[in-house]
């Protein structure tokens, strides 16, 4: 599997792309929990297409996939412009997962001439643009609530109260959290979208939103208000997953997309 490395950012970020198959460019953004457990759905999405799947700039302690060198989310949006500029992509698909979907709209209503299609896979697209995305991990836990949930707080919520105080142990009690929660369909994500919603509908490509119809992370039913807001958007539910729809059934996520790309 070739790998490209990138520096951006007036040369102060170094990223990798892993590049996967040939054909037209599909770009992929993966969401919270890296690439590592992407690479079987990339290699299916790769007979039809060239994938490009860049890491998200920065490094932390232990965690070379998280974001902490770019402020703020309409900064990471000229991140990745700028890494389509050096890949030299003029026209894209854009695919990603979980905040990496939120990315990608973000990138599609900035940018709607460079997005051919876009495909969306269980997004997050709940980020307030005037919160620093390395604040997040350095908030206190209920600042945190405050600026991620919605009001009144619901009782997933509450438990954020209960996290540790440490940002290094927070983070990976937030991770073990959402990740037990989500497994067992218990965890709904009570948050209304914070930022998407003013510019969303700028999105001018066609979009197929992946939905797992057992997600225990957000609400089934935000697919319907993503769609709700696109102009151009197809929705499809797949039974028996959750958040990991991508990973829990890859064959079937694969071919929904290769039958979007070819329609």
């Amino acid at each position: 599997m070739p790998m490209r490395r990138i520096k951006l950012w007036q040369d102060k970020i170094e990223t990798e792309v892993s590049i996967f198959g040939s054909g037209p460019p599909l770009v992929f953004l993966h969401g919270p929990w890296g690439l590592r457990s992407d690479h079987d759905f990339l290699d299916r999405l790769a007979g039809g297409n060239t994938v490009y799947a860049p890491k998200h700039p920065g490094t932390s302690d232990g965690d070379p996939e998280a974001v902490h060198q770019i402020d703020n989310w309409l900064d990471l949006v000229v991140y990745y412009g700028e890494l389509l500029d050096r890949l030299e992509l003029d026209s894209v698909v854009l695919a990603g997962h979980s905040f990496g979907g939120m990315i990608a709209c973000e990138i599609a209503a900035a940018s709607p001439e460079r997005v051919s299609r876009l495909v969306l896979i269980d997004p997050v697209g709940l980020w307030r643009d005037d919160l620093p995305v390395k604040n997040w991990m350095i908030m206190s836990n209920a600042d945190l609530r405050k600026a991620l949930f919605a009001e009144p707080v619901g009782e997933v919520a509450e438990k954020f109260f209960g996290l540790p105080g440490d940002a290094a142990a927070r983070a990976d009690a937030q991770v073990s959290f959402v990740w037990s929660q989500a497994c067992t369909g218990k965890f709904v994500w009570p948050i209304p979208d914070k930022g998407l919603k003013k510019h969303i509908h700028r999105i001018a490509a066609p979009t197929l939103i992946v939905w797992g119809n057992a997600d225990g992370v957000i609400a089934p039913a935000y697919a319907q208000e993503f769609a709700r807001r696109i102009a151009k958007p197809r929705i499809e539910l797949i039974k028996d997953a959750g958040h990991l729809p991508h990973l829990e059934q890859p064959q079937k996520v694969a071919g929904l997309v290769r039958d979007f790309l070819s329609a």
